[in-house]
């Protein structure tokens, strides 16, 4: 069974959000002070990390609360100036909970040369992600950034940003990382068979196949 944010102990919360930022640092995917979590505390808050801070070093005392329109609550640090995307999110999908925004050093260089991740290779991505589109360049910390991913934040959970990163989503903090992890995972294969010389993508037969088993696989994890 899937354990949802909203109703959990905000202090268990911020602990996560510390776990995560940690691990998505240690991966390489958050370096210097970039990258951004957040969950939703309650259908009205969300529990969102800091601006200008390292995710490796952070502190659950460092969290910021801010409500749907984005107005700061609580926290003595300022929020993440990405929180734009964040909102846009929580905003069109009520079943999310969770949302990452990093920079996955192989996804994000298919990001910075125009490419999306949309060729079905893998299995495992097409059980668990799906194609991961690109959006168009927006500048980072404007209200842009939102603008761009809206028109793919109601049909994927994981979006890359053109010259920028990637935002991954979901119904739990470990979906959301599980998913970035994944979009990684999916741009070095993808890298990878490139530079062997050939691409065997997915016939839709075997798409079809896949896509039955994924609804079988989403019903047994939630």
């Amino acid at each position: 069974m899937i354990e949802e944010c909203i109703g959990r102990p905000e202090v268990e919360l911020r602990r996560e959000l510390v776990q995560f930022g940690r691990w998505l640092s240690r991966l390489g995917f958050m370096p210097g002070t970039s990258g951004n979590l957040s969950v939703r505390l309650d259908q009205e808050r969300l529990l969102v990390t800091p601006t200008g801070m390292s995710k490796y070093l952070m502190r659950s005392s460092d969290m910021v609360i801010v409500d749907l329109e984005g107005r700061q609550l609580a926290g003595s640090r300022k929020v993440t100036s990405e929180l734009s995307m964040h909102l846009a999110v929580y905003q069109m999908r009520a079943d999310i909970e969770a949302v990452v925004h990093s920079h996955p050093p192989i996804a994000t260089a298919f990001a910075c040369a125009g490419r999306a991740l949309d060729e079905m290779l893998c299995q495992e991505a097409v059980m668990t992600l799906g194609s991961v589109p690109l959006a168009q360049y927006a500048t980072t910390g404007t209200d842009e950034v939102a603008a761009s991913l809206r028109p793919f934040i109601p049909h994927h959970t994981a979006i890359l940003m053109a010259n920028h990163g990637a935002v991954a989503y979901g119904p739990t903090l470990t979906d959301a990382f599980l998913k970035m992890e994944t979009v990684e995972h999916l741009a070095h294969i993808r890298l990878v068979a490139h530079q062997l010389g050939s691409l065997q993508t997915l016939s839709d037969h075997q798409l079809d196949d896949l896509l039955r088993a994924r609804q079988k696989y989403i019903r047994n994890a939630t």
